[in-house]
């Protein structure tokens, strides 16, 4: 019999397959994007029905196939099933997932982009900041965890953007959204994240199509 092994991680993407089940992309710590099978979790009595949706924080128990995994169990630590009743900030945390999806690979760990997702859905469902500034924390500590931006006192001639910059990209995670901005600077700063992660990113999301038709 094959061993099981455990990966932690996040649900980013679901589909359904045949009649009853589901595949899975999953973002894990230890081997990065994968994709696996969940077999059963659309009947109704599935003991994974809950685990195999997205924006689920688990510890998943699998076991390796040739070409994807099988999902046969979860534990599950964080559901974020309140997100599910946000608006626009579900649109956003599907952004997120989709970005997440975009930017990583199997085999390559991915703690720092796990623990990303992890406060990034929570700062949407605290609400403590706009939905724009958690999205542009989000973006430029994306570039940040892949080595695509290196802070530059060039990027901005406002004191406070430059420091908000410095502070997204290099701030410890459990601290990430503890930024505050004036209106003013969060506009710029915004505006200048943007435009950075336009440069690295060319990609066109589905999700943002969709936040982009709600304004």
């Amino acid at each position: 019999m094959r061993d099981s092994l455990t990966l932690n991680g996040v649900v980013l993407q679901t589909q359904p397959v045949g009649e009853y089940d589901k595949r899975l992309v999953l973002l894990t710590t230890e081997r990065g994007r994968i994709t696996a099978f969940a077999r059963g979790a659309r009947r109704p009595k599935s003991p994974l029905i809950a685990a195999s949706n997205p924006f689920v924080f688990a510890s998943f128990t699998l076991y390796e196939g040739r070409d994807a995994y099988t999902l046969v169990q979860a534990d599950v630590k964080e559901y974020f099933a309140e997100l599910s009743g946000k608006y626009p900030g579900v649109f956003y945390g599907f952004y997120f997932l989709e970005v997440a999806a975009w930017y990583t690979r199997e085999g390559l760990e991915a703690a720092g982009i796990v623990n990303l997702l992890f406060v990034a859905l929570r700062a949407l469902l605290r609400e403590r900041q706009s939905v724009r500034l958690i999205r542009s924390i989000f973006e430029l500590r994306m570039l940040a965890e892949n080595g695509e931006y290196a802070y530059s006192e060039g990027d901005s001639r406002d004191p406070e953007v430059r420091k908000a910059l410095y502070y997204a990209a290099a701030a410890p995670i459990g601290r990430l959204y503890a930024l505050q901005l004036s209106e003013e600077a969060e506009r710029e700063f915004s505006s200048t994240v943007e435009r950075l992660f336009r440069r690295s990113c060319d990609k066109s999301f589905k999700s943002l199509a969709v936040i982009k038709e709600m304004k």
